[in-house]
């Protein structure tokens, strides 16, 4: 085994330094959120929280559960977040598994969903278009309008062109359907590239604010995003539903933290189970034979 440069010791050391402050960059904006939502409203008021609850309380969450609006967008979120990703992974892994086959015609609906990556008819056509068919104040516009994405298209066909054309041609024989195949041989080998291609769905399902906005005439079809983008940026305090006694023991920005932490948790809390697919899924998919 041959001995490590002296400078590849010094950048692998400047290196580390360099992704410890990212990480720290990223993790204590959140601590530092919780602690707000954990804390009283004197000291939440007088942004004296580090990142340690002061004068402790879990008031912010207690309050947050028993708003109806909050509850109600978060149910939203969820279900849209699921159906989103299951209708989208359907759509990508069967459009995939066909177009990671050669048959003539194959190039030219390429380049059509290629030309989709580059070319969007914008924001107006894309409004009238989907108000056309309907899907104005329609729950199936978190859906259907971002199920088809040709980037993640393009990452599942690539996963199965890794896969030995050896095995489909032994379960063809076999008398296997082609369905089978995918089901049983496809998908599953393909596993860190589902993984990784289905996180990133998730995180900008679960993050889009602007559709709803867009597309809901009435907040409370709006999901978590787009509930907690007018209640914090916005800074309209409404939909809060802060009784005159909770008002006057609590401050606004503990509950306002708490919504928002508790809005970044359910991504931070599936992110871990698929990290072991991320990385290997990113550089399967990346590469074209």
């Amino acid at each position: 085994m041959s001995h490590k440069t002296k400078g590849y010791r010094i950048f692998t050391f400047f290196n580390t330094i360099f992704l410890v402050i990212v990480a720290l960059s990223c993790l204590l904006p959140l601590i530092n959120l919780a602690a707000i939502s954990f804390s009283g409203k004197a000291a939440a008021n007088g942004s004296v929280i580090g990142f340690w609850p002061k004068q402790f309380t879990p008031m912010a969450y207690i309050e947050t559960f028993q708003n109806a609006n909050f509850v109600r967008s978060l149910g939203i979120a969820v279900a849209r977040t699921v159906l989103a990703t299951a209708a989208s992974m359907f759509v990508i892994t069967t459009s995939g598994y066909a177009l990671s086959k050669d048959f003539r015609g194959r190039n030219v609906v390429m380049w059509f969903f290629i030309f989709t990556m580059l070319f969007g008819g914008g924001l107006i056509p894309g409004y009238l278009v989907n108000t056309a068919l309907g899907l104005k104040d329609n729950f199936l516009i978190y859906i259907l309008p971002g199920a088809f994405s040709a980037y993640n298209l393009i990452l599942i066909m690539n996963f199965f062109k890794t896969i030995p054309i050896s095995l489909e041609e032994a379960a063809l024989i076999d008398g296997v359907s082609f369905f089978k195949v995918f089901w049983r041989i496809y998908l599953p080998l393909s596993l860190p590239g589902l993984a990784t291609v289905a996180l990133f769905i998730m995180v900008a399902n679960w993050n889009d604010w602007f559709t709803g906005i867009l597309y809901m005439s009435d907040t409370k079809n709006y999901p978590l995003a787009s509930f907690l983008q007018v209640i914090v940026v916005q800074n309209n305090n409404q939909d809060l539903q802060l009784d005159p006694v909770s008002a006057a023991a609590m401050s606004e920005r503990t509950i306002k933290a708490a919504q928002v932490f508790i809005g970044a948790l359910p991504i931070l809390m599936v992110y871990p189970f698929l990290q072991k697919y991320f990385v290997k899924g990113i550089v399967m998919g990346a590469v074209k034979e």
